[in-house]
């Protein structure tokens, strides 16, 4: 009989972990992954599949590690996804592939999250080498960011033999991968693979080359030889409140708040990059970004607060990033939105003024809009604020890139089939046309592109 409950996975303690930066999942041991991988029903109709934005065959690579043939089961998922070991720690599985597992009707559905990362973690530590360099095609195309969309762009076009070029506008690659995501939940050094397995397919990387300022897509097309570009920037223009007090020294977007921390380790006392926390710290926000800025924060010896204008049950972030927020001492403030940031006599934040809310009538999202509840105004102090509500494009590409167009929301408009820019021969997808959103949707809209692409190019080749 097949156990309708999950195995359960290691973790660091709630009190060690909320003061180090080391990953708090510890990962299925070999003993805990067979027993997890034996749940699997091998359904012949694979609803997990459907769920899957990049239709990794979910099936058949768990069917080879139940029988511990992890190179095949690596090999399996390298077919369509080319960073399990990030998918496997940071996909919402929950909404996806797990959320049509067959079991989760009657139980628990099979974690294939954990199970994808052993794999990722298994080909990574054993050093297995998945595919040689493609011949050659005598075809080149330019890849604009080293995010998610990206990364995986370049490896499907690298595969079909093309000479593909990433150029990444920060001084390391990986984009949201590493200045976005703390290492508590996703270690640089498994990014730092992950990049590597593309450098042996033959993917060359340009680090500090700004599109549309260093070089523009037309230069890249009419002087550099690209004959197709994919747009992969990502959204990390980020949004803030409009409300009085956001220009008061403390005051962070989450983007710089992480970036500073993640990808310039303000956290270790080694590197000299400042970051300001105090001795309490707001996050207004209830995404996984928020959850992320909020975890740092107290990592960083904060007392932290999560403020969020609906309920629990609106939270947008996934039900483990919540979890392991309220277990490592974040303080959630629900219901309650900031309508000012108060400052001392010179421009340091000191609080932030709130207004408790109630869940009125669903608005455009299908979401309860909250409303202000009269006289309800309170202040909690604190010496930093975060404001994590959003991100969008950067609208510098379509500024400088004639042809292109954009939506009011400043996303890149594309042909949903095909990922094709209102700009021949320029493809786009991930965050750059969506806003923000998750690593295997841009992962999912990157892989169409690819193929859009490589059509194209034949297309005009015969």
């Amino acid at each position: 009989m097949v156990n309708l409950k999950r195995t359960p996975i290691g973790e660091q303690a709630p009190d060690e972990r909320n003061k180090n930066f080391t990953e708090v999942c510890l990962g299925y041991t070999e003993e805990q992954m067979i027993e997890e991988a034996d749940r699997c029903l091998q359904c012949k109709t694979r609803p997990c599949v459907a769920g899957c934005p990049v239709a990794i065959k979910i099936p058949e690579f768990i069917l080879h590690l139940r029988n511990k043939e992890y190179d095949l089961a690596s090999k399996k998922i390298a077919e369509d996804s080319a960073l399990p070991a990030v998918c496997g720690r940071v996909c919402p599985q929950e909404t996806q592939c797990e959320e049509l597992c067959v079991l989760s009707k009657k139980g628990e559905a099979v974690a294939i999250g954990k199970l994808e990362r052993f794999v990722g973690d298994w080909t990574r530590e054993n050093k297995y080498k998945l595919a040689e360099p493609a011949k050659p095609n005598g075809h080149k195309v330019a890849i604009i960011g080293s995010g998610p969309a990206g990364l995986t762009c370049a490896g499907d076009l690298a595969k079909l033999g093309y000479e593909v070029t990433v150029f990444e506008a920060l001084h390391k690659t990986g984009g949201v991968l590493v200045y976005g995501i703390p290492e508590f939940r996703l270690p640089n050094t498994v990014v730092e693979y992950e990049i590597e397995n593309l450098h042996k397919l033959g993917v060359k990387f340009e680090t500090n080359v700004i599109i549309g300022r260093t070089v523009s897509i037309d230069q890249l097309m009419n002087e550099e030889g690209y004959e197709a570009v994919f747009i992969g920037s990502g959204a990390g223009l980020p949004m803030f409140m409009n409300i009085p007090g956001e220009e008061l020294n403390g005051v962070y977007s989450a983007n710089e708040f992480l970036t500073r921390n993640n990808l310039m380790q303000a956290y270790d006392e080694s590197f000299d990059t400042p970051i300001r926390v105090g001795k309490r710290v707001a996050v207004v926000g209830g995404g996984n970004v928020a959850m992320d800025a909020a975890r740092s924060a107290k990592r960083l010896g904060a007392m932290t607060y999560i403020v969020y204008r609906r309920s629990e049950k609106e939270l947008p972030a996934r039900v483990e990033e919540v979890h392991h927020a309220k277990e490592e001492g974040i303080e959630f403030h629900m219901l309650t939105n900031p309508t000012e940031i108060l400052g001392d006599d010179k421009g340091w934040v000191r609080a932030i003024r709130c207004i408790r809310m109630e869940l009125g009538e669903p608005d455009d999202s299908g979401r309860r809009r909250p409303v202000p509840v009269k006289g309800s105004e309170y202040e909690i102090e604190v010496d930093t604020v975060v404001i994590a509500i959003g991100t969008s494009p950067n609208p510098l590409i379509s500024q400088t890139t004639p042809g292109i167009e954009i939506n009011k929301w400043k996303a890149l408009i594309i042909d949903e089939a095909t990922g094709k820019t209102t700009r021949e021969g320029v493809y786009a997808g991930g965050d750059a046309v969506s806003g923000s959103a998750t690593v295997i949707l841009a992962m999912g809209a990157a892989r169409v592109a690819a193929k859009a692409m490589d059509e194209y190019i034949k297309s005009k080749t015969k």
